[in-house]
Formats: C-alpha cells, structure tokens, sequence
C-alpha cells in the first residue's frame, strides 16, 4: 500500500461534517422549544472530559502526567478530520478520577494564535477546568504538595459553598481544586431561581434603556422583592 493510499484510508470521516450549522449558527433561546413542552427530561451523568489545545505538547504531558501525578489513559492520533485546512493531531486524555478525564489536542505544525495567548484577567481565568477533592485534608495535601514541587498555587479561597486553591498549567490554563464545604440544598436551587431572576429583569430592563446594570446591589434589591413575594406565595 503507497503512503498515498494509507493517508487517503486513515481519513476520519465521520468526524466531519459539511453542515456547520452546530458550529456557526447563534443560539436564539426564544426560537427553541422548552423542556416543559415535549415532556422529554434529559439526564446527564457527569462530566466526561474537558479538552482544550496545547502548543506545548512535553510540557503539557511532563506536567499532567509527572507533576501532578494524572495517569495518561489514552491518545488518538489522526489525520485532519475533513474540514480544509484542519491539520493532523494528537488528541490525549489525562484520568482525573470518577471516570473524568481532561483533554488537550494537539495540532501538528500549527503556531498558537494570539487570540489564545493566557493572560492575567477574570475573562480568562472564568474558563477553567475545577477538580472536586473529599476533605480539608486533601485540599490541604494538594496545596502543599504542588507548592514542594515548584508549582504557584493561590491561598485558600472560599466562595459560599466551595473552597478552593487555584494554579496555572505550562499553556497558562487556570486549574481549580475545590472542596464543597456543605451538601447543595433545596432551598440553593430557589435561591439560585430568585437570583437570577432578578438579574435577568435588570437586564432586560438596561437593554431596553441602552444601558448595562452597574453593580450587584441593584440586584440585591430586586431579589430582596422577589423573596418577599415568595415568602408571601410560600
């Protein structure tokens, strides 16, 4: 078999599409069905992996795999998967327990873009890979440890339910290890509805003003309304 041929046969095809429609198409929530309507209740069991390019591919395993400790389960090498342009690549998957996994691709002889340069700013760091640990005891042993072996980590954190440390990976990409310090309640889920609820009215209010809500107390106040009405209702 010519090289030819073996390049031609170890094309992916059903990775590929010609519709790019799940790629390009925005999402107009208002033109979608709600669950409520077809009955039909989705369930998911975690998550499966997270994925996200590397340039640095020694790094990218030496860290993963020989730093922090993640067994390397699996590697898919392949030719582009049909798109044009789309270049080779290695696409590997580090265990992160539970069945989870994290993921990096990497594309063969491409240079990172500027656009996915890491940087020092809340944008950036909102998008970011959280492992979950049992105990204080484990935060505490993952904290010490990466630090004994030469890794920044941030102090102890602690956002209402979850405290967590925070660190950066060779690509720059923000790693979380978080414990949940109490188990979620009922009651979060209607807090987190009320919240949120008041937050959208504002913003819908600020858009149709052409303007953008300032501050979260704005917030706080219309929740405090919103309570009080389902405490009413309650």
């Amino acid at each position: 078999m010519t090289a030819d041929l073996i390049h031609k046969k170890a094309r992916q095809e059903t990775a590929f599409s010609t519709n790019r429609a799940y790629r390009t198409d925005g999402i107009d929530v208002a033109a979608l069905k709600p669950a409520a309507d077809d009955g039909v209740r989705l369930r998911l069991h975690g998550v499966d992996h997270t994925a996200r390019p590397t340039w640095k591919l020694r790094e990218t395993v030496t860290f993963y795999r020989d730093i922090l400790g993640l067994p390397l389960i699996h590697t898919i090498s392949a030719r582009g998967w049909g798109q044009p342009g789309h270049p080779d690549f290695l696409h590997f998957f580090f265990d992160a327990g539970n069945g989870a996994t994290i993921a990096f691709f990497y594309y063969i002889g491409t240079e990172r873009p500027e656009k996915y340069l890491s940087e020092d700013h809340y944008f950036y760091a909102a998008t970011h890979t959280a492992w979950g640990v049992e105990n204080r005891q484990e935060l505490e042993r993952w904290k010490e440890t990466l630090e004994a072996r030469g890794i920044a980590v941030s102090p102890y954190t602690q956002h209402e339910g979850i405290e967590s440390i925070y660190f950066l990976d060779p690509n720059g990409y923000p790693l979380e290890v978080t414990l949940r310090l109490r188990d979620v309640e009922r009651i979060d889920g209607q807090d987190a509805e009320l919240t949120l609820r008041a937050a959208i009215d504002l913003e819908d209010a600020a858009r149709a003003s052409g303007t953008r809500m300032t501050d979260i107390d704005a917030v706080w106040r219309r929740k405090a309304a919103l309570v009080d009405a389902w405490l009413e209702d309650a």
